[in-house]
């Protein structure tokens, strides 16, 4: 049966979600506040939670129902609910809500703890006994969204762990980028997979290990053992087969080596952070040590994707820019994307950028830039 499935984004890269799930096949797609919509039967969950880069987590609607005005609604409309397909006694759950900005609502504690209420009271009724709540840990994650206009959804987190921890990335650096911008800065610098790539601000080497990845075509979700959605008491044996073999197909995928990739950054500690997550990963990379605004007579085509720093992440100054945006420069004919904390930055880089679009880093506001040298 055909399922409504929402997939979220970090702020400001839900256009960049939409078209890499229009590039993967995924079909009646409709961006949707801070993600993307979509149906499909299981498997297009699954391979969404598989194959997406940029997505943070799969949702899959369980009912939508209107006229949530009061507290009351809300808890009467989730308590009609059989919940026997996600949870059992031994289950735990845990509850995120998304209120309204207005309205008797607009609470997110107190309309969870209105929706949690209704879980347990209905897991009483249907199965003899209440479930475990652990917010740290569930087994099943329910998300309550309620619209301005009063339509309540209830959704069920496939996930789990957020998308963005792929696993092979235990250590970070001073200011770690999120896996998924990583993968969503690359789609918005312009990058084709096939000329060579350098991150020369490389951290914990996100960037480019996301690189090698995409261009190896190498599925993010294969470094999952378990999706949240495999201890839900509807998993059984049929559904496991099914995404056995949805797992083997998508590992079939992978495609030979990348084009040369390349990670610097001035500090070797860092460099041997990076070297040991692309082990884990198992993708090949250049490593590089030195100092970014020294770059210069490198080979065209090239594409510079990275996350320099910008004084509040991590120390710089305006000499810094400066001589960070003469580099890039340098690199005749290069495409350059950078994600900027800081005006400085752009205003260090000589001409206008093809496109720049604002993005949250964590909990910093950023921008994305894109270029092409002259």
């Amino acid at each position: 049966m055909s399922a409504y499935f929402f997939a979220n984004a970090a702020r400001g890269t839900e256009r960049l979600l939409l078209e890499e799930l229009r590039d993967l096949g995924f079909q009646n797609l409709e961006l949707a506040g801070s993600g993307v919509a979509f149906t499909g039967d299981w498997s297009e969950g699954w391979r969404a939670c598989l194959w997406s880069r940029i997505a943070q987590r799969v949702l899959l609607e369980i009912t939508r129902f209107p006229g949530v005005s009061t507290p009351e609604a809300l808890y009467t409309g989730v308590r009609a609910l059989d919940w026997r397909p996600f949870l059992t006694v031994s289950h735990s759950f845990s509850v995120t809500a998304l209120p309204p900005r207005e309205g008797l609502l607009r609470n997110p504690n107190f309309t969870g703890l209105k929706v949690k209420d209704a879980i347990v009271d209905a897991c009483r009724d249907q199965l003899g006994d209440r479930p475990m709540v652990n917010r740290d840990q569930p087994d099943l994650r329910v998300v309550a969204h309620i619209s301005p206009n009063g339509d309540a959804s209830i959704y069920a987190d496939l996930v789990g762990e957020p998308l963005c921890r792929r696993g092979y990335r235990p250590e970070g650096g001073e200011a770690p980028l999120r896996e998924s911008l990583a993968a969503a800065l690359l789609r918005f610098s312009g990058w084709d997979r096939r000329s060579p790539l350098l991150d020369p601000c490389c951290g914990s080497g996100t960037i480019a290990i996301e690189a090698a990845l995409w261009a190896a075509n190498i599925a993010p979700g294969l470094f999952r053992q378990q999706f949240a959605c495999e201890r839900w008491p509807l998993h059984d044996a049929s559904r496991i087969a099914e995404l056995r073999e949805l797992r083997g197909k998508t590992r079939a995928e992978r495609r030979g080596d990348p084009p040369p990739i390349t990670a610097g950054d001035l500090d070797p500690a860092m460099l041997e952070v990076a070297r040991a997550n692309a082990r884990r990963a198992g993708v090949r990379l250049t490593f590089r040590q030195g100092d970014v605004r020294e770059l210069r007579n490198w080979t065209p085509p090239l594409t510079v994707v990275t996350n320099p720093p910008y004084g509040v992440r991590l120390a710089a100054d305006t000499a810094f820019f400066r001589g960070f945006g003469a580099a890039m420069a340098r690199l005749h004919g290069a495409r350059v994307g950078v994600i900027a904390g800081t005006p400085e930055i752009a205003e260090g880089i000589p001409g206008r950028p093809l496109a720049r679009h604002p993005v949250r880093n964590g909990a910093l506001e950023a921008e994305m830039l894109a270029y092409l040298m002259p």
